[in-house]
């Protein structure tokens, strides 16, 4: 079976060789690992056995994308958002309408004119889609975008006091990530349609649930609207503790849910399954906060087996991948022990990885 006909069977809960897995890495945890396996950080994934390949499009390549080598540098994005490697992560430095007065912020030009160039950034994983399940992130799509710009705290603030100007500025945000879906779907025979808004926190939504409702719901329906329009996945991330606009995310459209942080109040995986298993599928859960870093191999494996039996109870529905990436404690133990409940053994990577590394040598050679 090939990683495409594996995703598409699981969300279609239909029975699969094994479940479709999507992992992410620290930075370092990826440089590790790499070092084990004697090829380069960015293609551990391949070795690991992903079976989705994607790419991101909009402000995510800024934060995701650009690596810099060491902590300290930055660099600045096609938003004005300057950002800087911090404890591996780049992590922004400055927001751009930070100081900005409510004419300034509404002056604030979005990058259209960028369309085309980040929509090109699909070109390497397309190249992948007879065989690997293909998805284009055009995250962030409408709150998160806007605080990227402005800054958490006086986004907030002015949610509560100048509700119109954030109206105004979230139907901008959210313009420009329909336009970018847009482009991207009509360009590029996708999979799925990544939509990414984190909402939350670790203990409870950043704005109410209401509030939610009335500002960002309606723009991130009609984001999802364009994935609809051209028959491909949604799907949907958002960190932290979204429990409660869960039934919303169905009702506009969503159909796979990222990344299930189980350490989050109402954020049980097995829980969420039972409740919306029959409308919603779920991506992650792997708890990379508790046991997989801190438990013994054993554990990771029992707790690994306990994660995959309860959701593929209905025949599928799910995509391995952890809560968060895999953290640089983590031993390598505990990953393979993972893995291999998972059903991709120790030597299987292996393997995969000398077959990279002769790929490698070969196209140097050519």
């Amino acid at each position: 079976m090939t990683s495409k006909g594996r995703v598409h069977f699981a969300l279609q809960r239909k029975p699969t060789d094994r479940v479709p897995i999507f992992m992410w890495y620290h930075p370092q945890t990826a440089k590790r690992l790499g070092k084990l396996l004697e090829i380069p950080g960015r293609y551990v994934p391949l070795a690991m056995g992903d079976d989705i390949r994607q790419a991101w499009v909009s402000n995510n390549y800024a934060m995701e994308g650009i690596v810099h080598e060491h902590d300290g540098q930055s660099h600045v994005d096609d938003w004005a958002i300057e950002w800087t490697r911090t404890g591996g992560f780049n992590q922004i430095s400055k927001y751009p309408l930070a100081d900005a007065g409510e004419k300034q912020v509404l002056q604030y030009k979005f990058p259209f004119g960028r369309i085309d160039p980040l929509v090109d950034l699909m070109k390497p994983v397309i190249k992948c889609k007879d065989d690997y399940f293909v998805g284009c992130d055009v995250s962030p799509c409408v709150f998160e975008m806007y605080w990227r710009l402005r800054g958490m705290e006086k986004t907030l603030m002015e949610i509560a006091l100048k509700p119109n100007l954030t109206r105004k500025m979230l139907r901008r945000c959210a313009d420009f990530s329909i336009e970018l879906s847009e482009a991207a779907c009509q360009r590029f025979d996708l999979d799925w349609l990544w939509l990414g808004d984190d909402a939350a926190g670790q203990q409870s939504m950043l704005m109410s649930p209401d509030i939610w409702r009335q500002m960002v719901k309606p723009l991130l329906k009609q984001n999802a609207e364009v994935g609809k329009r051209h028959g491909v996945y949604v799907a949907f991330h958002s960190c932290g503790a979204i429990r409660p606009i869960i039934p919303d995310l169905i009702e506009i459209g969503v159909d796979v849910l990222n990344p299930i942080q189980c350490s989050c109040p109402g954020m049980n995986p097995l829980e969420l399954k039972k409740e919306f298993g029959k409308d919603l599928a779920f991506m992650g859960g792997v708890d990379t906060q508790g046991v997989l870093p801190n438990g013994t191999a054993d554990q990771v494996r029992k707790a690994t087996a306990e994660l995959l039996e309860g959701m593929t109870a209905d025949g599928g529905g799910y995509i391995f991948a952890a809560s968060h990436t895999v953290p640089p404690e983590t031993p390598d133990d505990n990953i393979f022990a993972m893995y291999d409940e998972a059903g991709i053994t120790k030597e299987e990577i292996f393997d995969r990885a000398a077959q990279i590394r002769r790929s490698l040598r070969q196209s140097r050679l050519d």
